[in-house]
């Protein structure tokens, strides 16, 4: 079984050089920081302009979160982020809609996006090993505007399912079933309980379910336990697969000058392939290289990597992550869609103001010697604007007692722990 390593963000490993010069001797050392995941489609017909952008978007989201978290393991769903926020966006109006334009770098309700979102959907469904599912729980006394349904159903081939949300913990388990049904039974119990309740309205889903097996399997009885050097400094030994073979390789160079290495690792029928991004000095972090995450980078990574002989190491590993990603959007300038005062999505309904309470995003990920096994499950969940905001004073708090009239204050307190007398 695949066991958790590392403390970093991504996925960390070592490749070292195979044959000829001595640069190639100090290619792929261990790290002290983990590496990057990226999974890449080859496919030409995904070579639009939106695909493009949802790739762009998702990678600002992934350079985001992990500034907040560059000590931990990490891994998201670009993909997912993007089809939760796109299907967002069809209900979206005014500053609203602009804002989430303007961040994200398309709109799918300009006219052929919705076919190039389906498309994208299609191809990428289409493909061995991969299932992709979108979906839409709206509350059952909701009506949802016309052009809203309709513009899900051509973008994501997605009809909206009624859901009682006067009873949360039941609607709960309805989405919790559905996204496990789309991931393999890879993560069955997604929403966790609290996160729904009678002010909810709707719930925004993408799952994503993919099992890639190898080009080249590594071979089991190559797998030793070696040491994998952590962020802190300390040390942890690891089951650290090897494999001897001709990789797509390339060195590139930041416009800081930090020299960095990219390697591939294709999957059975080559549309699909693990790109290992990693800097080349062992003491320099990887956000670093935050600013490559892009998809022309990608693209100019493809164009100059050369077949090369190399063995690379790479530990076995697993990742669960779940990720909250209020705060990482708020950040990226798009907090108007959580707010009660701005934001405006009356093209999903004109009965009430609605506002996106939460995006949530589970990942889990195994890398093993025969592949790849992952899934994600993302959701927004929108709330409705009318209820009152709750001030819940569930965790320590200040409180001070003045008089008015004078400004006296006759007591000033702290409360970490009520009790009653």
């Amino acid at each position: 079984m695949p066991i958790p390593v590392g403390n970093g963000v991504g996925v960390p490993y070592e490749c070292m050089a195979y044959l000829f010069q001595k640069r190639f001797l100090q290619l792929f050392r261990m790290q002290s920081l983990s590496v990057l995941l990226i999974f890449a489609v080859c496919g030409s017909s995904l070579c639009n302009l939106m695909q493009e952008k949802q790739t762009d978007f998702g990678l600002q989201v992934f350079s985001e979160a992990v500034q907040s978290a560059p000590d931990r393991n990490l891994v998201i769903s670009p993909y997912g982020i993007s089809s939760v926020l796109g299907m967002a966006q069809l209900g979206a109006y005014g500053s609203t809609l602009q804002m989430l334009t303007s961040k994200m770098g398309y709109s799918l309700q300009d006219r052929g996006m919705p076919k190039l979102q389906r498309l994208l959907q299609r191809d990428l469904a289409s493909e061995d090993g991969v299932e992709v599912a979108s979906g839409v729980m709206v509350d059952r006394k909701v009506i949802l505007e016309k052009v809203f349904r309709h513009s899900l159903s051509k973008a994501f081939q997605s009809v909206p399912h009624q859901i009682d949300f006067t009873q949360p913990e039941m609607a709960r388990q309805v989405i919790n079933s559905w996204t496990s049904d789309h991931t393999g039974g890879m993560i069955s119990d997604f929403l966790p309980s609290g996160v729904l309740t009678e002010l909810t309205r709707l719930v925004l889903l993408n799952a994503l379910h993919f099992h890639g097996v190898w080009k080249t399997p590594f071979d089991p009885k190559h797998t030793r336990e070696q040491l994998f050097h952590r962020v802190n400094g300390s040390a942890v030994s690891v089951p650290m697969m090897t494999m001897t073979s001709k990789f797509n390789c390339g060195e590139f160079v930041t416009e800081d000058g930090v020299d960095y290495d990219v390697v591939e690792v294709p999957y059975e029928g080559e549309t699909l392939s693990m790109l290992l991004v990693i800097p080349f000095e062992k003491d320099v972090p990887l956000l670093a290289l935050n600013k490559e995450l892009r998809s022309s980078k990608i693209d100019q990574w493809r164009k100059q990597m050369k077949k090369t002989n190399k063995q690379l190491a790479i530990p076995r590993f697993s990742l669960d992550t779940e990720t909250d990603l209020k705060s990482t959007l708020s950040k990226m300038g798009l907090g108007d869609i959580f707010s009660q005062s701005k934001a405006d999505f009356s093209r999903i309904t004109t009965e009430e103001p609605l506002c996106v309470s939460k995006v949530l995003q589970r990942v889990k990920l195994e890398v093993n010697e025969e592949g790849t096994k992952g899934s994600s499950a993302t959701a927004a969940v929108i709330y409705s604007r009318m209820a009152v905001e709750e001030i819940k004073l569930d965790r320590p708090f200040y409180f001070l007692i003045q008089h008015k009239p004078t400004g006296a204050l006759l007591f000033s307190g702290q409360v970490n722990q009520p009790q009653e007398h």
